[in-house]
C-alpha cells in the first residue's frame, strides 16, 4: 500500500515539477524576447536619426560620416524606407534580386506593417516618411527557443517514463514467474502424494475405469505444474510429432466439454515434425480451443486442422461463435486485455508468448466477423527429418 501511495506521490511531484520548469521557460524566454525587441526598436530610432540627419543637411562639405556609419553597420534588420504617398524610398538587408520584383517588397511592406510600429521622419515639419523594419533573423529564431526546450523537456521525461516502466514491468514478470514456479512447486507435493494413492487403488483392485479417470487427471496435474516451472525460463525444444501433441490436447477438452459441441479434427499428414516443447504447446491449443468454447457459449461446431506446407506448420482452430471486429485483432494478444466478463486477459497473451518467443513462430486471428465466428492461426517452422 505504502508502495502505491509513494508512486503516486512521485508522480504527481514529477508532473509538477515539469510544469513549473516549463512555465519558467516560458516566461523567461518571453522577457528576453520583449527585451531584445526593444533593444532592436531602439537600433531602428537612432538608425531614423541618422537617416533623419542625412537627409536635412543640405551643406555639401558637412561631415556625414557617422549618419552613414550608422546606417551601413545595421546589417541584419530589414527596412524599407516610404514617403508620405505610401511609395517606397529605399530598403535594406533585403534580397537584392527578389527586390526587383515589385510585388515582392509589397509583400516585405506588409510583414514589416504587421510586426511593428513604423518611425517617422520629417524634415522641418515637412517630406514625411516612414521607417518600417522586420524582425531581425535572430529575434525570429528565438520565438522557435521555448518549442525546442519543450520538446527536449518532453524527450527527458520520455526516456525517464520508459525507463521506469521497463523496470515496472521486468519486476511484474519477475513477481508472475516467482508464483508460477512457487505454484508448480506447491502442486508438487500432493502429486506425489495422489500417485501413492493411485497405487493403493490398483492393489486394493478398485474398478479400473475409475483407477485410469483418476489418473488421467492426476497426469494433466503432473503436465500443468510442468508448464508453470517453465515460465521465466528459455525451454527445452525437441523434434517432436506436431499432430501427435495437438490431437492429445484437442482429445482431452473434447471429452470434459459440452455435447452440443460439434468438434472435428483434420491434419493432412500423420506425422509433421517441429522442435517444441510439448507441455507449453499443448498450453497453447487448450487455451485457444477454450476461447472457441467459450465464444459459442458452449455450443456449436469447432473445428481444428494441421496443415503441412512446403516451410511451414499451419493449424487453424476455428469456431462459430460471437466473433469479433478487426480492431480487435491485435488487442486480445495483449496482457489483461479481455472481452469476457470474468477473464484475466491472460490466457492468448501467454499463448503468443509462447509461440512467438519460444518456438519462433506465429499466431494471429486469421479472420473474424461478428456473430459467425473467428479463425485463430498458428505458424510454426518443420524441423527436418535428419535432424
Amino acid at each position: 500500500m505504502n508502495y502505491l501511495i509513494n508512486n503516486i506521490i512521485i508522480k504527481r511531484f514529477a508532473a509538477l515539477a515539469s510544469l513549473v520548469i516549463v512555465s519558467l521557460i516560458l516566461w523567461n524566454t518571453y522577457i528576453f524576447f520583449q527585451k531584445f525587441k526593444q533593444e532592436e526598436r531602439v537600433k531602428m530610432e537612432i538608425l531614423a536619426t541618422a537617416q533623419k540627419e542625412l537627409g536635412s543637411n543640405l551643406d555639401l562639405n558637412a561631415n556625414v560620416d557617422l549618419p552613414l556609419k550608422v546606417i551601413e553597420n545595421n546589417r541584419n534588420i530589414p527596412i524599407i524606407l516610404v514617403n508620405e504617398n505610401g511609395e517606397i524610398v529605399y530598403f535594406q538587408n533585403l534580397d537584392s534580386i527578389k527586390s526587383l520584383n515589385k510585388k515582392y517588397l509589397e509583400k516585405q511592406l506588409a510583414k514589416m506593417k504587421a510586426e511593428n510600429k513604423p518611425i517617422e521622419l520629417s524634415y522641418k515639419g515637412k517630406n514625411r516618411q516612414f521607417i518600417y523594419y522586420r524582425n531581425s533573423d535572430l529575434l525570429n529564431k528565438l520565438t522557435y527557443y521555448p518549442i525546442a526546450l519543450i520538446l527536449i523537456l518532453l524527450l527527458f521525461l520520455s526516456v525517464i517514463y520508459m525507463f521506469y516502466n521497463s523496470n515496472k514491468v521486468a519486476e511484474t514478470n519477475k513477481l508472475w514467474t516467482g508464483m508460477a514456479k512457487e505454484t508448480a512447486h506447491q502442486i508438487g507435493t500432493p502429486l506425489s502424494s495422489l500417485l501413492g494413492w493411485i497405487a493403493i487403488l490398483k492393489i486394493e483392485k478398485v474398478n479400473k475405469k475409475y483407477v485410469e479417470e483418476i489418473e488421467k487427471d492426476v497426469n494433466r496435474l503432473n503436465t500443468i505444474a510442468n508448464r508453470f516451472s517453465k515460465i521465466g525460463s528459455a525451454p527445452k525444444l525437441k523434434k517432436e510429432n506436431i499432430v501427435t501433441i495437438t490431437k492429445v490436447a484437442f482429445d482431452y477438452l473434447k471429452s470434459r466439454s459440452s455435447k452440443q459441441i460439434s468438434f472435428s479434427f483434420t491434419a493432412t499428414d500423420l506425422e509433421i515434425y517441429s522442435l517444441l516443447n510439448k507441455e507449453l504447446f499443448g498450453w497453447v491449443i487448450e487455451n485457444l480451443i477454450k476461447n472457441a468454447i467459450d465464444a459459442m457459449m458452449g455450443k456449436g461446431v469447432l473445428t481444428l486442422t494441421v496443415e503441412n506446407t512446403p516451410k511451414k506448420v499451419k493449424i487453424t482452430i476455428t469456431d462459430n461463435g460471437k466473433g469479433m471486429s478487426k480492431k480487435l485483432f491485435k488487442q486480445i494478444f495483449k496482457p489483461g486485455f479481455t472481452t469476457k466478463k470474468r477473464g484475466w486477459g491472460l490466457g492468448l497473451s501467454l499463448s503468443k508468448r509462447i509461440v512467438s518467443d519460444y518456438h519462433k513462430g506465429k499466431i494471429f486471428v486469421q479472420k473474424s466477423e461478428i456473430g459467425k465466428g473467428t479463425t485463430f492461426e498458428i505458424l510454426l517452422e518443420k524441423a527436418l527429418l535428419s535432424s
